[in-house]
């Protein structure tokens, strides 16, 4: 039997990750806490939008790491060997070079008719644009076959004119002295 999800998209982290499943009429975020996993779901129906931004710490990210290799690779090149500092200092531009490639980190935040969630979708920004047109692919799905008219039979009977209850009259009249009272 084939399953109704499929996977769109996986954050991991070191204690354990997030993982995004999609099906014809939700979207689901399995997060996973060391040895407990929490499922979280949202229906694309009440979705409002899914944001995607780069991280500030993306930069952190480059340059901490490459300056500590640098430095290791200089002291080593100073008092132990040149062979040491070369391979740490070459370290220390490969970090550079894929964190250039890799783009910058993501965070996201998904808004429904209820709540504004923060949660990863992916890890980096340039994979989001794949992520968000499967989601959106799907949501467009749904709206439309929600939002198809259903024709009913129609049933000729003859005109008749329509006669007011007394209950309509007075909210009529209820909405129509509200809306004088606000200058509307």
């Amino acid at each position: 039997m084939k399953s109704a999800f499929r996977k769109i998209s996986r954050v991991g982290t070191l204690t354990g990750g997030t993982k995004w499943y999609l099906s014809q009429d939700c979207l689901l975020a399995a997060k996973r806490m060391m040895y407990a996993v929490e499922y979280r779901r949202f229906y694309l129906r009440d979705l409002e939008y899914i944001m995607v931004w780069p991280s500030r710490l993306w930069l952190w990210r480059l340059i901490i790491p490459a300056v500590l290799l640098a430095a290791l690779g200089g002291s080593l090149w100073q008092w132990v060997n040149s062979t040491a500092g070369v391979i740490f200092g070459s370290v220390a531009l490969a970090w550079v070079g894929l964190e250039l490639a890799l783009g910058p980190t993501a965070r996201s935040r998904i808004h429904t008719t209820g709540a504004s969630i923060d949660l990863p979708l992916v890890r980096r920004t340039r994979r989001a644009q794949k992520v968000l047109a499967k989601i959106d692919a799907a949501v467009r799905a749904t709206r439309s076959v929600i939002e198809q008219p259903t024709t009913p039979a129609s049933i000729t009977s003859p005109a008749e004119p329509h006669v007011q209850a007394r209950s309509e009259a007075s909210a009529t009249a209820s909405i129509a002295a509200a809306t004088q009272t606000n200058g509307s």
